[in-house]
Order: structure tokens, then C-alpha cells, then sequence
């Protein structure tokens, strides 16, 4: 599903909002959010409208192909500069993008970013190289090195002594979140491969926290299942195998405390999740659990653009 956005300068962005859903309600599914939010429906696809700053308002427009993107761009930028013709308003689109070729983040603010949080010491550093040694392309698998650093800032944060973690492979993530918790805190790391974790016990052992972190090889929703019903956990990372991810969220939820927080990564799938014409079950399991997040009303929750998307759920 291709995309297009366009900036256009207004001394009125939100008034514009509001006229032009006002003007299309009849020919077009149209909502007027209390953030002066607009989005305009059409049968070819939808064009979402916000205001951006004082003077200036930002639309995008997503449908199913190229042909019908240019005729929703046609229809809002027609009706724009109609109710708009005094301002003299001038519209010009983007090129149409694919889901997964958005520039989620830019290589140079990544860059930026890498080099402005702590540094990784020499243990995640070597941890990092080995695991690029052993598993190659498998690699990316492993976060990053200002996603670890945002996890051990979490748990100090939450204060957690008991934490979960689902998806270890190397280790990098549960040595950042094990370093992060009191001398006697624990961490339950579940995952399936004795290959990729016998690497993440070499480093636990090297980065002092081999004795706070309980492995448990197997499926992950079974170690869930088997734990006390009663709130066992203060913070959780889901970091495995996409389709179970509503199913990791429904057992964690429950068992964590007041004010626990269970994080979940890869919620952005490289762009793919904001793409309908992604259908494989993992776009679709990602697709159903940001709902089940964004609709529990359990917790609390924001999604930032960090690396490849991740969601923030904190328990009421």
C-alpha cells in the first residue's frame, strides 16, 4: 500500500481541518478528533490531516495502489484549495512509498543517537561482535545498542526487582535489563535455542549476573502458563516470536504488579505493520496485539519510534 504526504503552509491550520471535514461530510467517512485531527475515508483510501505547528498543516494519504492514491490526493487537494482559495494555498505530495521502504528512522539522526546515549562498555561490545560472528545475518535480531541502555533505564526507573523476559538469543537485552535490577533481584529469561543462549551465558557470567538470571529452555507460553496466577513480575521485554506476542502479553499483563511495565519491540516490522498489503502472520499478530494494547484498559501504554517500534504498557 503505497503512501504520500504533503506539508502545506497555513496561517489556519486547524480551522482548515475543520472546514474541509465540515465541506466533505456528504461525499466522504469523515472524523473530526478532539486534537483537531481529521481523517477523510474515501473507497480508494484515507487522507489523515493535523495540524503541524502554527502555520502549517500535514496530511497523509494511504491507498491501494498508485492510481488510487493519485485520485484520493486529487479529491483532498481540490477540496482544500476550494475552501481554501482566498489563502492561496499551495499543495505539492511526496513521491508514493511502500510500507516497508519508510525511513523509519534516518541514518544520520540513528547515528546521532548511537553516539549520544552511555556507551556500550566492553562487554556488550564484545558481546555484540560475537554474536555478529556467530550468527551472521541472524544478527539483527540483536538489539541495539541505545535500545539496551533504554531498557536498563526502564527497570531502574520502575524500580523492578522481578522481571520476565521473552526471546533471549545472545543475551545482549537480559544482560542490560539483569545489570539494571538490585543485587538480589531475578530475571526469568525464556527462550528455545540452547545454541544462541549458550553465547548469553558466557556473557552473564562475564558481565557478573549469571546469578540473577533463571534460563528456561522451551516455549515461552509454556514456562507463562505455568507460573503463579498471582502478580509475580515489575517489568517485562517481549522480544520473540511475532505470532505469539498477543499470547505473551495476555499471560505477562496479569502478572505483573500496580505500576509494572511489560515493553514489547519490532512493533513497527520495518513499516510493514502500517501497511495492509502486509499479510503474513506476523504483520497480523503485531497489527492485533497494538490493538489489544491500545484497547486494554489494564494499562496505559505509548509507542515511540525507537529502532523498530516499541510500545511501553504500564499497569494501573
Amino acid at each position: 500500500m503505497p503512501t504520500s504526504t504533503a506539508h502545506v503552509t497555513t496561517d489556519r491550520p486547524e480551522r482548515s481541518i475543520k472546514q474541509l471535514i465540515s465541506h466533505l461530510s456528504h461525499d466522504a467517512t469523515t472524523e473530526l478528533s478532539g486534537d483537531s485531527r481529521g481523517t477523510i475515508s474515501l473507497p480508494e483510501g484515507r487522507c489523515v490531516l493535523t495540524p503541524a505547528g502554527d502555520h502549517h498543516l500535514s496530511m497523509v494519504v494511504a491507498a491501494a495502489d498508485a492510481d488510487s492514491l493519485a485520485r484520493v490526493q486529487d479529491f483532498v487537494t481540490r477540496h482544500l484549495l476550494e475552501i481554501a482559495a482566498p489563502d492561496g494555498l499551495s499543495v505539492d505530495w511526496t513521491d508514493p512509498v511502500a510500507g516497508d521502504a519508510l525511513q523509519l528512522v534516518d541514518p544520520v539522526v540513528g547515528d546521532y543517537l548511537l553516539t549520544h546515549c552511555t556507551p556500550a562498555d566492553e562487554v556488550l561490545t564484545d558481546l555484540a561482535g560475537a554474536t555478529r560472528e556467530a550468527a551472521g545475518g541472524a544478527a539483527r535480531m540483536q538489539i541495539a545498542q541505545d535500545e539496551g541502555a533504554l531498557l536498563g533505564m526502564l527497570v531502574k526507573l520502575v524500580g523492578a526487582r522481578r522481571a520476565v523476559e521473552v526471546g533471549v538469543f545472545t543475551g545482549y537485552s537480559s544482560t542490560c535489563i539483569a545489570r539494571a535490577l538490585p543485587a538480589d533481584g531475578h530475571l526469568l529469561a525464556c527462550d528455545v535455542s540452547t545454541e544462541w543462549t549458550s553465547i548469553a551465558r558466557e556473557y552473564w557470567k562475564r558481565a557478573g549476573v549469571a546469578d540473577r538470571i533463571d534460563l528456561r529452555i522451551g516455549p515461552a507460553i509454556d514456562t507463562l502458563r505455568a507460573l503463579p496466577a498471582e502478580e509475580t513480575f515489575d517489568f517485562a521485554f517481549i522480544d520473540a516470536d511475532k505470532p505469539s506476542y498477543p499470547d505473551y502479553y495476555e499471560e505477562i499483563v496479569p502478572r505483573l504488579r500496580s505500576g509494572g511495565l511489560v515493553v514489547l519491540d519490532n512493533v513497527f516490522q520495518g513499516g510493514r505493520t502500517f501497511d495492509p498489503a502486509f499479510q503474513d502472520e506476523n504483520q497480523l499478530a503485531i497489527r492485533r496485539v497494538n490493538e489489544i494494547v491500545m484497547q486494554d484498559d489494564r494499562v496505559e501504554s505509548v509507542m515511540l519510534a525507537v529502532r523498530d517500534g516499541v510500545t511501553l504498557a504500564r499497569k494501573r
